[in-house]
């Protein structure tokens, strides 16, 4: 099975990138960490994208905040799928994150979750795997399963409280 690479441009985005860890371990899909930053460690950063592929990944998480141009500066050296974690922090609240992640020019795409979307970058990366991984489908086909069967349940306690 092919692994992801997580990457972020500081360590204070660990709590964030931490949820896409746990994601992943419950599925059972390999991994690394790194901190590697646009600006700070282009040259690590850029290597990294560069050789993914041949390091056996599938698909790279990007995660970073303010300017967080990480997610594009991947995308630039890979065409490996790269999702970005706009990440929660300074006086925009993850906004300019967004902007900065979403806001791709042609030819360099970047699948964007939700600020602070750290699960569902994980379980993106876990749908682009399971194109060629049938037990990683499955799995996802239960949770998506057990995660309705909780909603109903919630429903039916929500409907004995406050219907007649």
């Amino acid at each position: 099975m092919k692994k992801i690479g997580i990457i972020m441009g500081s360590d204070s985005d660990l709590p964030c990138v931490s949820k896409a860890v746990d994601t992943l371990k419950s599925f059972g899909v390999p991994y690394e960490v790194h901190v590697f930053s646009a600006h700070r460690t282009p040259k690590e950063a850029k290597e990294f994208s560069e050789n993914a592929r041949a390091n056996g990944f599938g698909a790279i998480i990007a995660a970073a905040g303010m300017a967080a141009h990480l997610a594009g500066a991947v995308a630039a050296n890979t065409t490996l799928p790269v999702i970005g974690i706009p990440i929660k922090s300074g006086y925009l609240n993850g906004i300019d994150a967004l902007l900065s992640t979403v806001q791709m020019p042609s030819g360099i795409p970047v699948a964007t979750v939700a600020i602070d979307g750290a699960v569902n970058a994980a379980l993106l990366c876990i749908e682009i795997l399971a194109v060629n991984e049938p037990e990683l489908a499955q799995k996802l086909d239960e949770k998506r399963k057990n995660d309705a069967a909780k909603v109903i349940e919630k429903n039916m306690a929500v409907e004995a409280q406050f219907n007649n």
